[in-house]
């Protein structure tokens, strides 16, 4: 009975494109930022790609979000001190009350206008309800475009894959 109301509650709510939730954050890279190479903390990075991902999945989920996983996080190249880190998120696909954020890093070389893609990362939230703190359903997505599509079919296999690996379930 519980899971019908909650699929009620679901069907409520109206699809949201995933331009409505894309997000994109800039910040330069400063000293205490660093490792003694000049180069940004990995750390760091995590943290604002968690941050990046977070507005996506507010803005789409219309809620608190918290997150659940990190799915992947690839460092592709360095981002060294005083260049500009650019973070790009957008939800891939929503489940019931959960959505996953994939979020591109970049960095960019104020002096040669260079960019440079540095960093990929997947991240899974869980919308929660501002009352009851318990986990919410997220409005469904709405995909348009050939890119939007593929991202949605990827991310539904890597929710295979995180659910057969926590679960211990092939």
């Amino acid at each position: 009975m519980k899971r019908k109301k909650a699929e009620d509650a679901r069907a409520d709510l109206g699809g949201k494109p995933v331009g409505a939730s894309r997000s994109e954050m800039t910040e330069i890279v400063l000293p205490a930022q660093t490792n003694p190479l000049g180069k940004l903390l990995g750390g760091h990075v995590m943290h604002l790609v968690d941050m990046a991902a977070a507005m996506a999945a507010h803005r789409h989920s219309g809620s608190y979000v918290v997150t659940a996983s990190v799915d992947h996080i690839d460092f592709r190249n360095p981002v060294s001190l005083g260049e500009i880190v650019i973070l790009k998120s957008q939800v891939n696909r929503v489940f019931h009350t959960s959505l996953e954020v994939g979020v591109e890093v970049y960095s960019e070389n104020v002096l040669t206008g260079e960019k440079k893609h540095t960093t990929t990362a997947y991240v899974t939230f869980v919308a929660i309800d501002e009352h009851t703190r318990l986990p919410k359903p997220v409005p469904p997505l709405i995909v348009n475009t050939e890119e939007e599509k593929k991202r949605f079919r990827e991310a539904g296999k890597r929710r295979k894959l995180r659910l057969a690996l926590r679960y211990g379930k092939k």
